[in-house]
């Protein structure tokens, strides 16, 4: 069957172990000095690890892999004790995993373990804070006129799969390279970061066509002159999965254009 799973570059992996710790499931193992995923039964595919990895190693790709069996994987879980069997279930219930849940807690009452709350209102353990559910606090709730602001989009279309690589506005341009999530967080996105800029936008951590994003950007790299790039996207870790896409898609066409990276805040202010 086809399904996400996560790949490790075995260049870039350093065999820190972060991404070890940071998957309770126990698919991951770090052996002659660098990270394997050591079973496709143990990947449930929703990259607690990525966020982990300070080398930008690790990806979710879909491939012929495995069904991820959530029972065995509790035999790991149950034997790491209460914080691990926590961790992981409140990894399931945040990426809404409903029947890994459920068998996850069958196994915990078959053999009699307690069931910990993992709805409980705290940081997450499971390295995904872009699944948790936040209400950012408004700015302004004043009841002034609002300011009318001119938009500085020019470009169209702006989603990546739907860019042509040869349009001819990419001819030495100054690139804005943006999450999906970034321009809705930033209140002043146009007037920041996009005036004067062509626009690309996608997801790193939701569109399952990650190898075809590095073959397009690459392509726009090696046929357009790219005078500058500039990256804007969330905090939470998977979305940092965004300049890992750019920099093999720059290697891939050989070129050296140094990045401008900003981070956006979940309340909406530049980190």
């Amino acid at each position: 069957m086809k399904r996400d799973v996560i790949r490790i570059n075995q260049e870039k992996c350093n065999g820190c172990g972060l991404c070890v710790t940071g998957c309770p499931e126990g698919a991951l193992q770090v052996i002659d000095g660098k990270a394997h995923l050591i079973s496709d039964l143990f990947c449930d595919g929703l990259g607690a690890c990525i966020g982990d990895c300070p080398e930008g190693a690790i990806e979710i790709e879909r491939r012929e892999a495995e069904p991820y069996d959530e029972s065995r994987v509790m035999e790991n879980i149950t034997k790491a004790g209460p914080n691990v069997i926590k961790a992981h279930l409140k990894h399931l219930h945040e990426h809404d995993e409903t029947k890994y849940l459920e068998e996850a807690i069958n196994v915990l009452k078959e053999k009699n373990l307690e069931v910990p709350d993992y709805e409980e209102d705290s940081p997450l353990a499971c390295g995904c804070p872009g699944f948790a559910m936040q209400v950012p606090e408004p700015k302004s709730r004043g009841s002034e006129s609002p300011q009318i602001l001119s938009a500085e989009l020019g470009n169209w279309p702006v989603q990546l799969q739907l860019l042509n690589p040869n349009a001819p506005y990419l001819k030495n341009a100054d690139l804005l390279i943006a999450a999906d999530c970034a321009p809705f967080a930033y209140a002043n996105f146009h007037q920041r970061f996009l005036k004067d800029k062509i626009l690309i936008i996608f997801c790193p951590k939701l569109d399952h066509t990650i190898d075809q994003y590095v073959e397009k950007l690459s392509e726009i790299f090696t046929k357009q002159d790219i005078k500058s790039i500039s990256i804007v996207h969330m905090e939470v870790p998977c979305c940092s999965g965004i300049e890992v896409i750019i920099k093999r898609a720059l290697e891939k066409a050989q070129k050296n254009i140094i990045i401008k990276d900003y981070t956006i805040s979940i309340n909406g202010e530049i980190i």
